[in-house]
């Protein structure tokens, strides 16, 4: 890791300790999720124009996602919200390169997602974008820090720079002195800050995190909610949250709203 890139992750790091322990607004963000002092959108980072998913066919089918347009730029964290089959995950998918739109395009940091071959979106999902799921997803015989350095791993990231990416991405989390601890060692919130720190391994563009706090109780919720805002507006990464707790919408600098599909209007 250059000195640049340690210098990034701990100013990151200083912004996340700025975050109260109880799960509070992080400090000079507005309590309506306002960006961080000094954060700005400089640019476009995902954008999704006429997007289309269907599940099935005929009286069977399924609509996830029916024409849906929107763009989000770096430095900000958008929300999206919507009842249970809005279509959030499947929208996320396609975003993330999970899956592929039935017509319609996504872009994410210049990558057109919707005609990468299947070699080139492995490649934008081990390095353009990071995912955060809501069951954390992590190796259960594997440490915390074996875990966050899987993504580097497979990048043959060197095991001297990845040991000390490691160890600056579980401070970034507040789990610094929590390396060596397997998952169920860990408390749910202590988890899903592994993950967090997973995620950021490869240093992504886009952040998508899928009802990241839905196992966890409302206030670890939160405090999981600033952390990523933190990281991003810190990082002037973007983030795409599906939730559908208000409390946490709040926290978003933008909410975009599904129902039965469709994107509602702002």
């Amino acid at each position: 890791m250059s000195e640049r890139d340690v210098t990034r992750y701990d100013g990151a790091a200083g912004t996340v300790a700025g975050a109260e322990s109880t799960g509070g607004a992080v400090a000079g963000a507005e309590s309506t999720g306002g960006a961080v002092a000094g954060a700005t959108v400089t640019d476009e980072v995902v954008r999704v124009e006429g997007v289309n998913r269907t599940f099935g066919r005929g009286e069977h089918a399924v609509h996830a996602v029916r024409d849906v347009s929107f763009s989000a730029g770096r430095g900000e964290l958008v929300a999206v919200r919507g009842r249970s089959g809005a279509g959030k995950t499947t929208l996320l998918n396609l975003v993330g390169g999970l899956d592929r739109p039935d017509s319609g395009r996504v872009v994410v940091a210049g990558h057109d997602v919707t005609g990468a071959a299947e070699k080139e979106l492995l490649e934008l999902r081990r390095g353009t974008v990071g995912f955060v799921f809501q069951t954390f997803g992590l190796v259960p015989i594997l440490s915390a820090a074996e875990n966050v350095g899987v993504p580097l791993r497979l990048a043959r990231v060197p095991a001297a720079e990845r040991e000390e990416r490691v160890a600056v991405l579980l401070e970034l989390v507040g789990l610094g002195g929590h390396a060596g601890q397997r998952p169920y060692e860990l408390s749910g919130g202590q988890q899903q800050r592994v993950a967090v720190a997973r995620a950021l391994a490869n240093e992504p563009d886009l952040l998508i995190a899928d009802e990241p706090t839905g196992q966890l109780d409302s206030e670890t919720g939160r405090s999981i909610m600033d952390l990523l805002r933190a990281v991003v507006h810190a990082r002037g990464m973007t983030a795409l949250v599906a939730t559908h707790d208000p409390a946490l919408i709040d926290l978003a600098d933008r909410v975009l709203t599904l129902r039965d599909g469709h994107l509602l209007p702002a």
